[in-house]
């Protein structure tokens, strides 16, 4: 029995294929950062000098949120799930440590263990790029580790100087509150139960960047769903069409945070425009058809008997893919 009736089955495979067969669904993301994540390699913020738009040829410098630091929070949260609901256990399947091989995180997000076997991921994120520039998207901090009297001076502690400051003081760039980051998440040849999965773990995910960290709050903000029988545009240049269309109605507010609102407005008809020039066969979920489609989406997963059907019929298709196509192929081959 389906769950969703606000999607024509057609966009869906029955059971997952083992062969790609042109069938793409797109997520159209925008991650709203809500406190001061890291997004770094090396203790620096990753940034990209790039053009500012696809009309305004000047080049900026722009945040950049590499594809692991997308893909990887979400596919936790999904984990989570699985383990919570008994679809899972920690001792036979555990991130970059032990792969089971046969539930939804390892089929539709992948696997690769060397002569064990691999599965290609299925999820296709790419780096995201925020709109305004890199010197008014971060903010440099001086952090300091203090004693437990509160203060930075000794009391003596570990056979110090009483009234020595400690030199535990370092400074680290963190990314601004309200900084966009346009993001498309791309799942291909999806069944109805994979494609509730990953819409799943988008709306879920709360933390992105340093795991290491307290902070990191980002809220991801859908604005809509294309359907497609192949790939649509980079995440560089949806995000230049929003820069080139805030620019041109004068909304980009400098040195200001963007308006949210505004934001999604731009995102929303800069990607419309960009889909007119696309030569695919695309169906566009936006405004009232998207907020259908939410609406059912919330409903079953806000839902825990629903929530529990969904993720058993993901973990139904995923074993019998890696019973089909991997667990049996390795058999056969050891037994010729």
């Amino acid at each position: 029995m389906p769950f969703l009736k606000t999607v024509d089955a057609k966009f869906f495979h029955a059971e997952i294929p083992y062969k790609p067969m042109g069938k793409y669904v797109h997520f159209l993301t925008i991650r709203v950062t809500e406190s001061y994540p890291l997004f770094q390699t090396d203790s620096e913020l990753n940034k990209a000098r790039v053009r500012a738009g696809i009309v305004d040829k000047t080049t900026i410098s722009r945040l950049s949120m590499f594809k692991r630091k997308q893909s990887t929070p979400e596919r936790l949260v999904g984990r989570e799930l699985l383990r919570n609901y008994g679809l899972m256990t920690a001792e036979e399947c555990e991130y970059n440590v032990k792969f089971a091989m046969n539930n939804p995180d390892c089929i539709i997000y992948g696997f690769a263990i060397g002569d064990s076997g691999s599965e290609k991921s299925k999820v296709v994120v790419d780096t995201a790029f925020s709109i305004k520039s890199f010197d008014e998207s971060h903010e440099t901090f001086t952090l300091n580790a203090p004693f437990e009297n509160g203060t930075m001076a000794s009391k003596g502690e570990n056979g110090s100087k009483v009234g020595e400051v400690t030199s535990r003081i370092n400074q680290q760039d963190h990314i601004k509150p309200q900084v966009f980051f346009p993001s498309i998440v791309t799942l291909k040849d999806p069944t109805e139960a994979s494609f509730l999965y990953v819409f799943n773990n988008i709306l879920r995910t709360r933390h992105y960047g340093a795991q290491t960290t307290r902070t990191g709050r980002v809220r991801n903000e859908l604005i809509g769903v294309i359907f497609a029988d192949g790939e649509i545009v980079s995440n560089l240049r949806w995000t230049q069409a929003i820069y080139d269309y805030m620019k041109n109605h004068n909304t980009l507010h400098s040195p200001d945070p963007l308006n949210e609102d505004e934001v999604f407005e731009a995102a929303k008809v800069s990607i419309s425009t960009l889909m007119e020039e696309e030569f695919i066969v695309h169906e566009d979920f936006f405004d009232e058809s998207f907020a259908a489609l939410l609406k059912e989406v919330k409903a079953i997963t806000a839902n825990e008997e629903e929530l529990k059907k969904m993720l058993k019929k993901a973990d139904d298709e995923s074993k019998a893919y890696a019973k089909l196509h991997i667990k049996g192929k390795k058999a056969s081959a050891a037994t010729e």
